[in-house]
């Protein structure tokens, strides 16, 4: 499979669509009654009585969730291919996207997180883009505005607003305009929004938003380590990558370098912010897939024994799949 999806061929479209739909098998055969998919708090935060699980199927929701998933694999395949940071064309990171956004069955859902996939592909795409500009005042004032409107899909995502001034330091030299403007940008629909509170009488509610802010981070966190054992074949491909990517960096162009610099911070901030989510769920970490399919994505283009990388590919889906029916 990995051989196949190293060729730019149009045909793996198809293949990444039965990819995709492999991957949920075990989800179709053993349907939910029902699925919360979090959506509730969006609607909330806009002051919108309205429960979409209720119109919603458990088939519907996870349809939805196959069709968000292939678009953005395919989305995430055209930004790696465009600036080439993989040093050659190929389906691999669409692949490994897919992978990486089936390990978890709460992942196969649609739900908020997997919605913020899109706004994390368009900054992480703008920001490659703007590289080369020799100013990004208005770029750094629109990705302040995606952050934002990312925050109300999802509280959370408002954590990646230290991820445009990173990739300030990472990308351009100091000019604090840009600074400013993507402040600004996250301000503006910020205090929109906060107009919309004050003529419903619902100012109190507006403040309230910000409260997990003040979360502590929690020191102990429980964790059953025999449910992550999904993660083991992904955990061999990211270390992998990594002596692949350490033996070849300085060979690298530098837009290459500071884009996997770019997507280990993207990875940092989304653990790290799982603490702004009160009940927390693990479909959080489906913003971890852009920086672990990137990863995952260079070893498999870098890997020179078929047996090694055809094997742990393999190995990926057997678990996954194992795991959906057990």
């Amino acid at each position: 499979m990995v051989q196949q999806f190293r060729n730019l061929n149009f045909i793996n479209l198809f293949f990444l669509f039965v990819l995709t739909l492999v991957l949920r098998i075990g989800l179709f055969l053993h349907l939910p009654e029902a699925v919360n998919s979090g959506f509730t708090e969006f609607f909330s935060r806009l002051l919108i009585p309205f429960n979409l699980d209720t119109y919603l199927s458990p088939i519907a929701n996870i349809s939805i969730a196959i069709v968000i998933t292939y678009l953005q694999a395919v989305l995430f395949n055209q930004i790696i291919n465009k600036h080439g940071i993989l040093g050659k064309s190929t389906f691999l990171p669409a692949a490994s996207y897919i992978l990486v956004c089936s390990v978890f069955t709460p992942f196969l859902s649609f739900t908020p997180p997997l919605l913020c996939n899109f706004f994390l592909l368009f900054i992480f795409n703008k920001i490659l883009v703007e590289y080369k500009n020799n100013s990004s005042i208005a770029a750094m004032f629109d990705l302040g505005l995606v952050v934002a409107l990312g925050t109300l899909f999802y509280f959370p995502f408002v954590a990646f607003l230290m991820l445009l001034w990173i990739a300030l330091l990472l990308f351009k030299p100091f000019y604090w305009r840009e600074w400013v403007s993507v402040l600004i940008g996250f301000l503006t629909l910020m205090f929109i929004l906060g107009v919309y509170y004050y003529w419903n009488g619902k100012l109190m509610g507006f403040i309230e938003i910000w409260e997990p802010l003040s979360t502590k981070l929690p020191i102990y966190i429980n964790i059953k380590v025999l449910d992550y054992m999904v993660l083991f074949p992904i955990a061999t491909c990211v270390l992998l990558s990594f002596y692949y990517l350490n033996q070849n960096f300085f060979k690298s162009y530098v837009l290459v370098r500071k884009s996997f610099q770019l997507a280990i911070f993207i990875l940092l901030i989304a653990i790290i912010s799982f603490y702004l989510k009160p009940d927390f769920r693990i479909n959080h970490f489906l913003l971890c897939a852009i920086p672990v399919a990137l990863s995952i994505s260079y070893y498999f283009v870098s890997a020179k024994k078929k047996w090694v990388f055809e094997s742990l590919f393999l190995s990926i889906i057997v678990v996954i799949l194992y795991f959906q029916f057990t």
